[in-house]
Order: C-alpha cells, then structure tokens, then sequence
C-alpha cells in the first residue's frame, strides 16, 4: 500500500497546529526546520513541508494527496480540489485596517486609494459586492509597513489578535471573510488513498470530540439523583453506583464543556458535592 502524501505549513501557527493534532491522532514523525519531507513511523503517510499558498496547488495536481490549508487561501487561489474537514482551529479573519489617526468613515474611504494586501482576489471581491474602486498593490509579505511608506493608504490582511495592526500603527475597519483550517483532498483519489484519509478523519473526529468534551463524576443523595441527571444525560445514561454511604450514589457521566458549565449550579443546589470534570483523551461514537 502507497503512503498518503499529506501537506501541511512548514513553519507559522497553521503549521503548529497541524503537528499537533497529527501528534494526538497517535501519528509519529519527524519534524525540524530544514526538514521538507517526513515518513510516519506508525502510520502510512508521508509529510510534506511546504509553503502555505503552494498546498492548494499541490493538492489540485496529486503531488500531495491531503493537504492542511487556510480558508482564507484556498479560496483566494481558487483550485479544484475537495473539502474534506473543516478543522475548527487556526481561526483568523480578513480585514481591511488603515492608519489609527484616520477618522474612518465606512467602506467610502477606500474610494480611489491604494490598499495593500496578499489576497488580491477576495479583496477585489469584496469591494466590487460594495461598489468601491480602489487600486489594489500585491505584495507577498510585510503588508503592514505600506501605509508608513506610502505605497498605500490601506491594507488587507489576516488579522488573529490585532497586535500586528496595533504595532505598526493601523486599526481594523472592516472584516471582509472568515477563515480557518481546512483538510483538503485531490478529487482524484484512489480507493486505497480514500480509505487511508477516512483512517485519518477517524482519528480526527475521536481527539476533536474528546476536547468538547469532559467526563463528569460527583456524588448526590439518592433522593436528589433523577433532578441531577436531568441535566446531565450524558452519551447515552449516566452510571450510577451506589457509594458505601447508605442513601447516596456516585454519578459518573460524559458532557459536553459547554453544557457542564451551563448546569453545574443546577446540580449543586440539587446536592452534588464532591464533582470532579476530567479531561478525554479520545472520544469513539
């Protein structure tokens, strides 16, 4: 059986990410700065160490069969492959930012000037839905500095926290597109390639749903126990075991994160006591 040649980021936060989820799907490789190329140790694929804006392409044309990507990419360089999972992490936006001292009246101000930006496309898109003409410079990297060199008036980039903008004198105005990781894959898979990409989704899903989730354990007076599993079912019913303690149980069950912080005074008042939420490693529907 021929290796999946999966691509992901070879430097940045998309690239850390990526290592890391492989790393809690159990998938051991090597990985190091100058490396461009690892062979998984346990699991049948091949990793690929590439530029961010070059995976869609090497996905599209069967150099790599999987890729790792931002949204915010594939669609700006708009090649036909497919999307396999959208991985929830590596969150960011698109926006538009100008100088902090510029009184920002709306999306007019960019009314012919100049904005720099890496995403010609999703920007030109973005201000054709608004009616706005501006000129639009493509540089590759450093947008930031164009206002304070005045190739620019304005600038379009990926923002995660704004402390780039903020350090180089700019605030964001608007938000044009929304992005996160994606899992992409060649539309021209093999069966067998297509079965080790369900393997790895498997894998996938078990760490993602383990990390919403929490597995719950208190203690409650038998009298008290249907109102407090009211609000915690749990995957299919709690496991109840009766404690040493004639009239009280132990309640053991799995939550949702969310859900466990939305009931917990719920279940205190109802006389849970001695509630201990522990982390899941891996969670199999």
């Amino acid at each position: 059986m021929s290796n999946l040649k999966i691509a992901i980021q070879k430097s940045g936060r998309l690239s850390d990410d990526s290592i890391k989820l492989f790393k809690e799907c159990g998938i051991k490789f090597e990985v190091g700065k100058s490396k461009l190329k690892s062979t998984s140790r346990n699991f049948p694929a091949d990793f690929l160490f590439l530029r961010d804006d070059d995976i869609p392409g090497y996905v599209e044309d069967g150099v790599a069969d999987v890729g790792i990507v931002g949204e915010n990419v594939l669609v700006e360089y708009g090649k036909d492959v497919d999307t396999a999972k959208a991985l929830g992490f590596s969150k960011c936006r698109l926006s538009l930012a100008v100088p902090r001292e510029v009184d920002y009246p709306g999306i007019e101000y960019f009314e012919g000037k100049s904005i720099a930006t890496s995403y010609p496309n999703l920007l030109k898109k973005y201000l054709d839905k608004k009616g706005v003409n501006a000129q639009i410079h493509i540089i590759s990297g450093s947008v930031e500095i164009a206002p304070g060199i005045g190739l620019a008036e304005g600038v379009c980039d990926i923002v995660s926290t704004g402390g780039t903008l903020l350090s180089n004198g700019l605030k964001e105005v608007e938000e044009i597109f929304q992005s996160e990781a994606l899992m992409i894959s060649n539309k021209g898979l093999s069966d067998e390639k297509r079965v080790l990409l369900e393997s790895l989704l498997f894998r996938i899903n078990a760490v993602q749903k383990a990390q919403s989730h929490k597995y719950v354990l208190l203690n409650a007076p038998n009298a008290k126990i249907d109102d407090i599993i009211r609000v915690m079912p749990g995957m299919r019913s709690p496991t109840i075991t009766p404690l040493k303690q004639e009239g009280w149980s132990s309640i053991h069950s799995v939550l949702k994160e969310s859900d466990f912080w939305e009931n917990i005074e719920t279940m205190r008042e109802a006389g849970a006591e001695g509630i201990l939420v522990i982390p899941i490693e891996k969670m199999i529907s």
